[in-house]
């Protein structure tokens, strides 16, 4: 759908917004979503609430989810089957990964059912349906925020120390997450309109995913042949430059690890936005 303003036709209310039918591949038109900011605020507001309402511990459920998985990963994993930490303790190692992997994780979740989960708006509202996955990404946020505010207890606790000019890296990366998990949701979210065993297939996706990154393991145990082809997962790039950021081993933001990972992060990102724009005219209709 897209919508135009005539000057020429006006109402006693102001300008007289015109909605038509798109047909074939649409602009993105970033512009709209720009007008249309304080529905994205609302949103993000509204998924933020309606995400611990009656619930007994509250925001706390943003934290507990990366510490138990830690725990699993440190005892099977860490003892078990030593699994190498590159000289980390591997409780800080593995939880250092799964803080960004949680957020991406929550966010890749919670914007591939969004539109289905919308139906009353999307059917009864004209604005961009691309606020939707993107707010339901955004109100993750929060729960990064405090799972990594608990990471820095941890760095304290072990005695390992960032360097401040590292550590201005973090923003970047929490973006590159931030692009990866709204770029898939952008595919599984069109998708999961017509085709409903998107909602089934996604949590076995994601667990393969965390499997293909470097969370429980460092990425050092791949042969370096293999690295490059290894970074086409975006959060190769994000999770290795957590852990240099924050604990001094892993890959650097600069280098190629990262930069393929970057690189494959905005093409999923551009495909997908293209792609839901693609289709956004028959959301309405079947959903």
């Amino acid at each position: 759908m897209t919508e135009t303003e005539s000057p020429a036709a006006s109402t006693s209310f102001g300008p007289l917004t015109i909605i038509q039918a798109s047909s074939g591949w649409v602009p993105l038109r970033l512009s709209e979503l720009w007008q249309y900011r304080e529905i994205l605020y609302f949103l993000v507001w509204r998924d933020i609430k309606v995400r611990y309402k009656q619930t007994v511990i509250g925001a706390t459920w943003a934290i507990v989810q990366p510490l138990m998985a830690m725990a699993v990963f440190s005892v099977f994993l860490g003892r078990l089957a030593q699994v190498p930490s590159d000289g980390v303790p591997y409780p800080l190692f593995a939880f250092c990964g799964l803080v960004p992997w949680t957020f991406f994780a929550n966010g890749l979740q919670q914007s591939s059912q969004s539109l289905v989960a919308s139906t009353q708006l999307i059917t009864k509202v004209y604005f961009p349906r691309l606020l939707i996955p993107t707010a339901r990404v955004l109100a993750g946020v929060p729960d990064l925020a405090l799972a990594f505010l608990l990471l820095l207890g941890m760095l304290w606790h072990y005695g390992a120390v960032a360097k401040p000019v590292r550590a201005l890296w973090l923003l970047p990366l929490a973006l590159l997450a931030f692009s990866t998990a709204l770029g898939v949701g952008l595919w599984f979210s069109a998708l999961n309109v017509k085709y409903r065993d998107i909602q089934h297939a996604v949590p076995f996706i994601i667990q393969i995913w965390l499997f293909s990154t470097p969370i429980a393991y460092p990425a050092s145990l791949l042969p370096d042949h293999w690295r490059a082809l290894y970074a086409l997962n975006p959060m190769v790039g994000v999770v290795e430059g957590f852990r240099w950021a924050l604990l001094g081993t892993g890959h650097s933001p600069w280098g190629s690890l990262t930069g393929v990972s970057t690189l494959a992060a905005l093409g999923i990102l551009v495909t997908g936005a293209f792609f839901f724009r693609r289709i956004e005219r028959t959301f309405a209709d079947i959903i």
